[in-house]
């Protein structure tokens, strides 16, 4: 057993390396497409601060990785600010700058002066490498491990739940939730857990006989080994198959990628789901989390699949499932993150790219610069609500406490 900085180390570790995984995957669609275009590029960079690598290319780009793993970016020629979207007035400015150094036509060649849906290109290609990433990530697990689908069988009914309400009986086979097939219990745990204070229509199978059956999940608390203490939907149902029930199975390459499109479809919507329940007020925001619960998280993860076998090959390859899995999950997230309409993300340009595209003009200056500013606050807002939400959901307000008192 690992001790508790030999786990803090872990989180940290896996955590910093498969978020620069995920990072630089992020800025590589960003740059593939600039370069497709015929984008000039100043800079590639993984990491923040100074540089402990860098390399500069034939095409006369930067190649760098800071000492900072927490992020990158890619720096187009012609870059004005931080929000990488200059008004009329500076692009006139920089359109004369560029003409004088390096002659007429030479602007072409500058991100700024590109179509405008070349340009928006270019944003969204950050997220969607992230979202190719996890569907190919996906879709080798399916393909070289495959996945194991266990029959949603009920082996438990709590005494006064709303399952044992619904009607719910031992060694009932729930085919459907919501109308949607089931394949794997897990599916049911996920659409529960999401429907707090919702009625769940369940299809279930009781010998030869067809039910319907309705239940409404209730809120409950609970010490997730990986998450910390969480609150989600439940209905007082214990899953369960026998090893008869299980089937393992592996896709070949269609398979696999239809597979990997649908997990990750999958991750989206419920993404979706708890933000659209969280705007209506029926879910609570303490769920979100930041670095803290993700390097958390990570580390269970890590600590887990390396003592989950002694030998040294099966660990390898835990580990290596584990944290690449882990990476499509977070890849998703940030690719979903980035596509939000805020003005320091991907998503604010594309907004801001729009109006250009409708008004034949780019965005005010002035409105750019409150609309970064809002963005950054938000986000920094953001930051430190989900850092709380850590805090209390890993009980590390209690623990650092004690070391005060």
């Amino acid at each position: 057993m690992l001790g508790v900085m030999g786990q803090i180390l872990i989180s940290i570790a896996s955590f910093l390396l498969v978020l620069t995984f995920i990072v630089t995957i992020h800025e590589l669609g960003h740059f593939l497409v600039a370069r497709a275009f015929g984008v000039k590029v100043d800079r590639f960079a993984v990491g923040f601060g100074k540089a402990v690598f860098r390399r500069t290319d034939r095409h006369g780009i930067e190649w760098r990785l800071g000492w900072l793993p927490l992020g990158g970016y890619v720096k187009f020629s012609g870059d004005l600010d931080a929000s990488s979207v200059p008004d009329q007035a500076g692009l006139d400015r920089l359109r004369q700058r560029v003409v004088a150094e390096r002659g007429p036509g030479a602007e072409r060649d500058y991100f700024h002066f590109k179509p405008v849906w070349q340009r928006a290109l270019i944003v969204a290609a950050g997220p969607v490498a992230n979202f190719i990433l996890a569907i190919t990530i996906f879709a080798i697990v399916f393909m070289a491990v495959g996945t194991q689908l266990r029959p949603a069988r009920v082996a438990q009914v709590q005494t006064g739940s709303p399952a044992a309400a619904a009607g719910f009986q031992v060694g009932d086979l729930i085919t459907q939730v919501n109308g949607k097939t089931i394949k794997d219990g897990g599916e049911v745990t996920r659409t529960v857990m999401l429907s707090t204070g919702d009625p769940v229509h369940f299809t279930v199978e009781r010998g030869r006989e067809t039910l319907r059956l309705t239940a409404v999940p209730e809120r409950r608390e609970e010490n997730d080994p990986v998450a910390g203490r969480i609150k989600v939907g439940r209905i007082g149902l214990g899953l369960g198959s026998t090893a008869a029930d299980v089937r393992h199975v592996r896709y070949g390459p269609v398979g696999a990628i239809v597979e990997g499109v649908r997990q990750t479809g999958d991750v989206i919507g419920s993404t979706l789901t708890y933000l659209g329940r969280l705007v209506t007020g029926r879910e609570s925001g303490d769920q979100f989390s930041g670095p803290l619960g993700i390097a958390k998280a990570t580390g269970s993860l890590t600590t887990a699949a390396v003592e989950a076998s002694p030998a040294p090959s099966q660990m390898a390859v835990n580990l290596v499932l584990t944290l690449t899995t882990l990476a499509a999950i977070l890849s998703i997230g940030i690719g979903f993150l980035n596509l939000l309409p805020i003005p320091i993300l991907d998503g604010g340009h594309l907004l801001f790219y729009g109006y250009e595209a409708v008004a034949r003009r780019p965005v005010s200056a002035r409105f750019q610069e409150m609309g970064y500013r809002a963005g950054l606050a938000l986000l920094a807002g953001f930051m430190l609500f989900a850092t709380w939400n850590d805090l209390q959901k890993l009980n590390l307000l209690q623990f650092l406490g004690g070391l005060v008192s």
